[in-house]
């Protein structure tokens, strides 16, 4: 009987494991969403007909690099907006170049290559997040506790479907998969500096009522764990929060 509890509870573990560390990915949107270190090239598309966006996440443009080529007609033209930090790129419709690039140097100190291919698209919007500003922020969210207890938070905030300062948070559409009359699938995903959340739904799916235990979820890698109806009688579900290291629960 003893065995038969442990290997239950290493076959859960192991299948929440390989479950979590992968996500599906929704349907591309036409906003361009681009992840640049300092330094990085930003490779996206513009607009050949209006205007594109470039904005920065949790920081701002300050200037802007470019080659002019002293011809209006044949070079194109970017647009600094003081309020927001943003920058706007126009290209005319005689620009003979099929693309466009230039540097731009942020608030924060980040320098970036943006190269981009000009298309026959609407208007569109260009988001750039830089990993470092956001593992700053969720750094210094954590360092304000000791790691167990900030571990603890960040149930409690999971719980409350808040968001973290610093953590990105991304919601699955990972398929169910079952052990025994036990589905199992991933909600969400919390990802910081030093921790790492996921939001699981369980339900039972046999005739009989499901005893669910923390052991059964948690690994080596497991901070802090809470399942908020441990009892599921058949056809109930329910959520489990689990936090470990970031990097031990799994990559999408």
């Amino acid at each position: 009987m003893a065995y038969r509890r442990k290997k239950r509870a290493w076959s859960l573990a192991l299948c929440a494991s390989t479950m979590l560390a992968f996500s599906g990915s929704g349907a591309q949107a036409a906003d361009q969403f681009k992840q640049a270190a300092d330094g990085a090239s930003i490779e996206c598309a513009v607009s050949a007909r209006e205007l594109t966006r470039f904005a920065l996440i949790d920081d701002q443009f300050a200037s802007v690099s470019k080659i002019s080529t002293g011809t209006p007609y044949n070079d194109f033209a970017v647009t600094n907006e003081p309020l927001r930090g943003d920058i706007y790129v126009s290209v005319p419709e005689t620009y003979a170049a099929r693309s466009i690039s230039f540097f731009a140097t942020t608030k924060k100190g980040f320098v970036y290559k943006v190269s981009c291919q000009v298309e026959p698209v609407p208007a569109v919007q260009v988001f750039i997040t830089n990993p470092a500003i956001a593992t700053s922020k969720a750094s210094g969210w954590e360092s304000e506790t000791p790691l167990e207890t900030s571990a603890v938070r960040l149930i409690q905030a999971m719980a409350n479907d808040q968001t973290v300062d610093g953590f990105e948070v991304r919601q699955s559409s990972a398929l169910p998969a079952r052990v025994g009359d036990l589905e199992i699938q991933l909600i969400a995903d919390y990802r910081g500096s030093a921790l790492a959340g996921k939001v699981i739904r369980l339900a039972n799916r046999g005739r009989r009522p499901l005893a669910l235990a923390e052991a059964d979820l948690a690994s080596s890698q497991t901070l802090a764990i809470s399942i908020a109806q441990p009892t599921l009688k058949s056809g109930e579900s329910t959520v489990a929060f689990i936090v470990g290291s970031n990097g031990g629960l799994g990559h999408d």
